[in-house]
């Protein structure tokens, strides 16, 4: 930008000191001087533009970073504090605004050197052109701050209701299929459309704003343009100055017009940038509900220093015999403790819950997986104490919002496993028909969050893709809720025989699931009213209300 603001002044030289004093050496000299200026700036242009791209997409990709460490950090408590569609206007649209904000301040500072010289070098030739510009270019940018101001607001408006937007339109797609199967589907799309409209509304506000800033960027400069080159030329007239600094001057007005729009651009950009980074800061300085474990353990030798009692995925596993009868060190798998519902898990056995309400279920199953804090323990340490990779390589939650993602079934499935374990995977979550069904069988693609499989197929995939997983501890919710009962009980045998040895507790009201349980425990208002064998309990009007459906208790 400071070679071309310098190419008017060289023009002016040659044409007074060339051209007009017929000095062939002088213009030669000075016309040297412009092609220098010339090459100064294609070159430096090239420069600035690969930086300012550089830092652009830089800024970008490490925002994204940033955003996706976050999300990965805050885990359980994601969901609860940030709605799905800002997560996705933060990881899409919020860091292209920050990478070009960032980009545009190659451009805005040049623009800025430009304005200075070109007005000391007016102020040294006419002052009074010089005070001309000195005073435009201040008042033209508080024209515009005026017009950005507003924008501001509007842009955040905006920005706050396409996030809305978002998260129902991510809502609606991940639930079509339940929509399309209770008739709801033009009630949501009725919904969308009044949200759309409102979000188009706030749009052309925004654009309104815009355009008046875009006019202000043309009409601003050109004024001063006329100004400049009105004052200049009635200096000529006068005598004052010669033609080529007339020249000069009018290659100074028209000059100005590019860095004054630059300058202006730089500002929008920034004003959407700031919007953008306050959103993307808000989000990064999100914590987590509670404080995870940092020590890292001692090398893992078996459950608490105890000895590996299976050999890896479902080899040979040492079955547990007898109720756990007490808070006694335990040698082997540690049993799973609740104290706040008195809930138990016995290890190496295949316990059940029956919940009489749905958010006991949640509540439990996310403080037993320390997706909430708690004090649960594990044999005679709070999971509280424990670094989350440990956690979460010992205890497993699998419920049915979990997702499939794109890529060969195999590999979704198999994890670290072996093919041979896969097999027995899909033989126990009874997924074998899902396998011969698809034209590749296993080796078949997964569309995006397995939209191309029903609700009971995706349930059943990702009961094989927790049984592969193989934790010390498996949780699994309502994994039979979409199947039919010829399913769900032969679901219900080859996970107990799979898992044999191995502790695996089941959140369930099915009848079938129950009856296979080696120990069912009633949870009601949050607490473990009740235990026992399925047919002891059906004794209990509550837990027989509950798994029996009955309306009456």
């Amino acid at each position: 930008m400071l070679a071309q603001a310098l190419v008017p002044a060289a023009v002016g030289k040659a044409i007074d000191a060339g051209i007009i004093a017929r000095d062939q050496q002088a213009l030669l000299w000075w016309g040297g001087a412009v092609v220098a200026l010339g090459t100064i700036q294609a070159a430096a242009g090239i420069l600035r533009d690969r930086a300012a791209l550089t830092t652009r997409l830089g800024a970008a990709y490490r925002t994204a970073q940033l955003i996706a460490r976050q999300a990965a950090r805050l885990g359980a408590t994601l969901p609860k504090r940030v709605a799905k569609g800002e997560i996705v206007n933060a990881g899409v649209a919020d860091i292209g605004r920050l990478g070009e904000a960032l980009a545009e301040t190659a451009r805005g500072s040049g623009a800025i050197v430009a304005i200075a010289v070109v007005a000391a070098i007016l102020l040294g030739t006419s002052w009074q052109l010089g005070l001309v510009v000195l005073l435009g270019v201040p008042l033209m940018a508080g024209t515009v701050s005026l017009l950005i101001r507003p924008l501001h607001r509007r842009q955040q408006r905006l920005r706050e209701q396409q996030a809305e937007l978002t998260g129902r339109a991510v809502d609606i797609v991940s639930g079509l299929r339940v929509l399309r199967g209770v008739g709801g589907e033009e009630v949501f799309a009725d919904r969308y459309r009044a949200d759309s409209q409102r979000v188009r509304a706030a749009g052309v506000e925004v654009a309104r704003v815009e355009a008046l800033l875009e006019g202000a960027k043309v009409l601003l400069p050109g004024l001063l343009t006329t100004v400049v080159v009105w004052l200049g030329a009635h200096y000529v007239a006068s005598g004052r100055m010669g033609p080529g600094q007339l020249v000069a001057f009018y290659g100074y007005a028209v000059f100005l017009v590019d860095p004054l729009r630059r300058l202006t651009n730089a500002a929008g950009r920034l004003t959407q940038g700031h919007v953008a980074a306050r959103r993307i800061t808000a989000f990064l300085a999100l914590r987590p509900e509670f404080a995870l474990g940092a020590a890292a353990p001692a090398p893992y030798e078996g459950p608490y220093g105890g000895p590996v009692l299976y050999e890896g995925p479902y080899g040979g596993p040492v079955s547990y015999e007898g109720p756990y009868e007490g808070p006694a060190p335990y040698d082997g798998p540690a049993p799973l403790a609740d104290p706040a519902s008195g809930l138990i898990v016995a290890p190496g056995r295949f316990t059940a819950v029956a919940c009489a309400s749905p958010a006991d279920t949640a509540a439990l199953a996310a403080r037993l997986g320390r997706y909430t804090d708690s004090t649960v323990t594990l044999g005679d340490t709070p999971l509280g104490d424990l670094p989350p990779d440990e956690i979460r390589r010992r205890i497993l939650v699998a419920d049915n919002d979990d997702r499939l993602f794109a890529g060969p079934l195999r590999e979704e499935l198999r994890g670290r496993g072996s093919d041979a374990a896969l097999e027995r995977a899909v033989d126990a979550a009874c997924a074998r028909d899902i396998a011969e069904a698809l034209p590749d069988g296993l080796d078949d693609l997964v569309a995006e969050s397995g939209r191309n499989f029903s609700g009971g197929q995706q349930q059943r995939l990702r009961l094989v893709r927790a049984l592969m997983a193989d934790p010390e501890v498996l949780i699994l919710v309502e994994p039979t809720s979409a199947v039919d009962a010829h399913t769900e009980a032969r679901i219900a045998r080859g996970v107990s025989e799979l898992r044999a040895g191995r502790t695996t507790l089941v959140f369930t009201t099915s009848p079938v699931v129950l009856d296979r349980a080696d120990h069912v425990v009633y949870v009601q208002s949050a607490k473990a009213v009740a235990q026992g064998s399925h047919g002891d309990l059906l004794s209990d009007v509550r837990y027989r209300s509950v798994v029996a459906r009955e309306e009456s208790a």
